[in-house]
């Protein structure tokens, strides 16, 4: 059994080089690609809690504008 240092590359006289550069660039667009997909759900998830803030103030102010009808019914009778 050979140790890590004494076994041969398997890309020697492959230019293996060359296939580990363009493996390296291929590694590195994939992550910028994941960080553009992460990026693109935080903008959508902060888009959601916004709509969602939105949501919660404007039912907010419809249960205020029933109140305020029950009670101007309850004046009238």
């Amino acid at each position: 059994m050979q140790g890590l240092a004494q076994c041969n590359f398997a890309y020697k006289g492959d230019n293996y080089k060359k296939k580990l550069e363009e493996e390296k660039i291929q590694l590195g667009l994939d992550v910028n690609v994941q960080k553009l997909e992460a990026e693109k759900m935080k903008k959508g998830n902060n888009k959601v809690e916004e709509d969602f803030d939105n949501l919660k103030i404007d039912y907010k102010k419809l249960r205020l504008s029933i109140s305020t009808a029950r009670l101007g019914k309850t004046l009238e009778q």
